[in-house]
């Protein structure tokens, strides 16, 4: 009987250690939120006097807490097989795609499309559960005819949404090498074709294989529905694209993210840094297909601030952000504001500036230059084009220098690199190398891209 007791006893105890500890384990347990960080290029700025400003809202994924609770994938491999994908290059786009499929889980859904000039569905959407017959399928991709790329991504669309769902991961993986020339095949056709997939929920990573395919069409396709812009040169890289961008689709944290910016007391939004926004009156709108875990993605606005009295501070901005968490399954919001104070003080002034975001919006601003050297490049203005890298060059050196960015630095030498390239003919491999790597290397930087 004693023992009884005793064992009783022992229990109890261990039950109000329980209890007294649980709580503590949950507390430091991470959170499974998207932290909103907000801030701002200077957060003093010189009295009586209106100037620009910056605003930095910054969104990151927390950390997923095991491969078992990640959301669900819904992707659809959209594969190149036209006559110029022969030898090396559709052998490694296969042996990369069979790599890829070691990410995927049962409840995971894929489907692998193929196309030339016509299009055909190589493995039907389905739950992943029959790897042997998928590889089987890959393996036995030939090459032939043109290239209908419209047509494929449209068809790798259509597989998607038989399992398209808010909380799962809904991407179209697209793969060529040439220049699309059966169907829609201008930019703005696939603009359009990426921003009507991306509001259904769909992003599409485009990946562009050697020199033969058009860069401008892919990064439209890819930007306006929030995907990845891949440029391989060779076809031995295939397996690295492919293992960074599967392994970027398992860390997504959350979808349909809705940044909304109320301006305040006179200040006036004027336009958004690498992002397309639409600014009405005093809001501003925009909208990120995804965030992944541990990773920051940005929106930076630029901003026109009224004068001030010295010592005032300014309501600048209400910010709101509604995102699907994808682990929790819930609808969540987060809700910020921004001030701004004056100051008689230049040093107070000076010693305001946040580097990082000067860095940011640096950089941005270098990218938004590409746009302008590659306009008069194709235009046959070498001149124009070689003075406008020269600026670029010049202005992320000057600004390295100021914020001590080796980033920049960096960006500032790729521009004096690729001064040799826009002065090579416009029909030259050193072109068209540079151009492709331009714009993925832009894109990269405006879109925050986790990988090259």
């Amino acid at each position: 009987m004693p023992k009884i007791k005793v064992s009783i006893r022992a229990n109890l105890i261990i039950l109000l250690v329980i209890t007294l500890l649980a709580p503590l384990a949950l507390s430091s347990a991470p959170a499974q939120k998207v932290q909103l960080n907000l801030d701002l290029g200077q957060k003093i700025i010189p009295a009586d006097k209106g100037q620009k400003s910056y605003i930095k809202i910054g969104l990151e994924g927390f950390l997923i807490p095991s491969r078992e609770h990640r959301p669900p994938i819904n992707v659809a491999l959209v594969l190149d097989r036209s006559g110029s994908m022969r030898g090396e290059k559709i052998r490694h786009a296969k042996e990369a795609a069979i790599m890829a499929l070691s990410y995927l889980q049962r409840d995971d859904t894929l489907s692998v499309v193929v196309y030339d000039h016509r299009v055909r569905v190589l493995v039907p959407s389905a739950p992943f559960h029959d790897r042997a017959s998928v590889e089987r399928a890959i393996r036995s991709i030939n090459v032939n005819g043109k290239t209908a790329l419209h047509a494929g991504v449209t068809k790798g669309a259509s597989e998607l949404r038989k399992y398209l769902e808010e909380n799962r991961v809904n991407r179209v993986i697209l793969l060529s090498d040439g220049l699309a020339n059966v169907g829609p095949s201008t930019p703005a056709q696939l603009g359009h074709l990426g921003s009507q997939l991306g509001g259904e929920g769909m992003s599409i990573t485009t990946i562009g294989l050697g020199l033969g395919y058009n860069e401008d069409l892919m990064v439209r396709l890819a930007g306006a529905s929030d995907g990845n812009h891949v440029f391989a040169e060779n076809p031995a890289e295939l397996a690295v694209v492919f293992r960074n961008e599967f392994g970027e689709l398992t860390s997504v944290v959350a979808g349909d993210v809705i940044i909304i910016i109320h301006c305040r007391n006179g200040v006036r939004p004027l336009r958004a840094l690498g992002r397309e926004v639409v600014i009405k009156g005093n809001k501003v709108k925009a909208r990120l297909n995804q965030l992944y875990s541990k990773q920051e993605k940005y929106l930076l606005l630029e901003v026109e601030t009224p004068a001030g009295k010295d010592g005032f501070q300014l309501d600048l901005a209400d910010v709101e952000v509604s995102y699907n968490n994808l682990v929790t399954k819930q609808n969540e919001k987060l809700y910020g504001q921004v001030q701004i104070s004056y100051s008689a003080s230049a040093n107070r002034v000076e010693n305001s500036i946040n580097k990082k975001v000067m860095v940011s919006a640096s950089e941005q601003i270098g990218a938004d230059m590409d746009d302008r050297v590659l306009e008069m490049k194709d235009k046959g203005d070498i001149s124009s084009a070689t003075a406008i890298l020269r600026k670029k060059a010049s202005y992320l050196s000057m600004q390295a220098d100021k914020y001590q960015s080796k980033r920049l630095k960096d960006q500032s030498v790729s521009a004096n690199e690729a001064e040799n390239a826009v002065m090579a003919p416009a029909s030259s491999a050193a072109w068209g190398t540079m151009r492709k790597k331009m714009r993925a290397d832009q894109y990269s930087i405006k879109q925050q891209q986790s990988y090259k």
